[in-house]
């Protein structure tokens, strides 16, 4: 996560989640001084071990929220949609807390205390939100940029993050037209400086300049942009600036030299072991939570309409090499006839009723955990697509291969970020995600992806 993790808006990100724990174990401790105020041998027993039991309380109401999508970097909810996530937050992070104190009676912190706990909270973590929401949107605190380029593919930048929630940590001044190149981008975001490029930065006190003129050779101002580093503004290349502020790998204007030489891929021994760990923990801990569940959807599955209950697919793993992918049978035994193999489509008639609910609840996916295990497939990666796709979809995507770098995946940043895809354009924009996750991958990016999982199959976004 190297890209992601220099930016401001990770950083603000994680600022959001510290001053937020910290709100929660200050609101622990002030309910304890409330309720034990006319009781002091009790709130000196309760304050020997006051600040880890308050600790608890907030890694349970925060890792909730994580869970159910209130820390993405880059998504922003409606006024609707956050009241219902941190009310689902809470409710599900109290009775995780309920669970622990059930299991572990030492960490009880009483239900008065409790109570009034994750009402304060509550109510000090809405206003931090909308405190923050007011902050972030100051455009002084912004990252003030200025492209080099007013082209297409600097263009890009206009088409692709429009919106203003795509924006909240920069702001952009101006397009500096390169000589000799068409421009796109609409006159009245034009800038020119007769007296050079890094004179412009200085007038209008740029922070970073980004490099997206449509050809580079020749065209370039490097001296000019050497002052401007001298003078300590950051100079990145418009790949870089997609990966970082988009969470994408923008596959029109990358070319294999900064895939090479911009970092990430990283497949050490350290990194392999920590992810295999997490693989094995993570589906271990689920496939003994979800057995109970497994047996009854094979139960339904079969009584609706006999077996087979499980489904056999032959898919393209790690370095293109085959498996066999196996879920919940979803659709009728004659989905495929003649063996050729389609796409699932919205309201697919091949669905039958259990099909279609197993499937909005992603419990189709359940026996993939098996293959977790087996070592053919990782708990986050892409998406393991079939032989017959991965072919076609080569031939007229590029770089669609690199994506087998790695182990496919249960989850993945692309099933976050983007709807079900059942096209080649659909898989050309998921590809963009699955790059980025390629390039960047590690440990608290994958624990950050299984926990925005859980936002994704309670709301049923992205199942067909």
């Amino acid at each position: 996560m190297k890209a992601v993790n220099s930016s401001r808006k990770s950083k603000a990100i994680r600022t959001l989640w510290l001053v937020e724990a910290a709100v929660v174990v200050c609101a622990v401790i002030v309910s304890a001084w409330i309720r034990f105020q006319n009781d002091p041998a009790t709130h000196g027993e309760f304050s020997e071990y006051a600040l880890l039991r308050a600790l608890l309380v907030a890694v349970f109401i925060t890792g909730a929220m994580a869970a159910f999508g209130l820390y993405q970097i880059h998504v922003r909810h409606n006024r609707l949609d956050f009241a219902l996530r941190i009310v689902l937050s809470f409710f599900f992070g109290g009775a995780g807390l309920l669970v622990i104190y059930y299991l572990i009676p030492q960490t009880y912190i009483g239900r008065g205390v409790l109570a009034m706990s994750l009402a304060f909270s509550l109510l000090a973590i809405v206003g931090v939100r909308f405190a923050s929401m007011r902050i972030f949107n100051i455009d002084v605190l912004k990252q003030r940029v200025l492209v080099l380029g007013a082209g297409k593919n600097a263009d890009l930048i206009n088409s692709r993050m429009r919106r203003q929630a795509d924006r909240r940590t920069f702001t952009i001044l101006g397009f500096v037209p390169v000589a000799d190149q068409p421009v796109q981008v609409s006159e009245e975001l034009l800038l020119r400086s007769e007296h050079g490029l890094d004179r412009l930065i200085e007038q209008l006190q740029i922070d970073e300049l980004v490099v997206a003129p449509d050809e580079r050779r020749g065209v370039l101002p490097m001296e000019e942009m050497l002052k401007c580093v001298q003078q300590g503004v950051s100079i990145v290349d418009l790949s870089t600036f997609f990966e970082r502020e988009a969470g994408t790998v923008q596959l029109n204007v990358v070319d294999p030299s900064w895939l090479v030489f911009s970092g990430g891929f990283d497949y050490s021994a350290p990194r392999r072991l920590s992810k295999r760990f997490f693989d094995l923990v993570a589906a271990s801990l689920l496939l003994l939570v979800a057995w109970p569940v497994m047996l009854l959807v094979g139960l339904a599955i079969w009584l609706e309409s006999g077996g087979p209950v499980l489904y056999r697919q032959t898919r393209v793993g790690e370095r293109g090499q085959h498996f066999d992918l196996i879920k919940f049978r979803s659709m009728r035994q004659d989905a495929e006839k003649g063996g050729v193999a389609i796409w699932a489509s919205k309201n697919d008639d091949r669905t039958t009723r259990v099909g279609r609910f197993i499937r909005l609840t992603r419990l189709d996916e359940l026996p993939q955990l098996f293959s977790v295990l087996r070592g053919h497939m990782s708990f986050v990666g892409p998406r393991p697509e079939r032989p017959h796709f991965v072919d076609m979809l080569n031939d007229q995507i590029r770089y669609y291969d690199v994506r087998h770098c790695m182990k496919p995946g249960l989850t993945g940043w692309a099933q976050l970020r983007y709807p079900y895809g059942a096209s080649v354009r659909d898989a050309e924009e998921k590809l963009k995600f699955d790059l980025f996750y390629v390039k960047n991958h590690g440990l608290v990016f994958d624990v950050m992806i299984l926990l925005q999982t859980v936002e994704v199959v309670l709301f049923g976004r992205g199942a067909r």
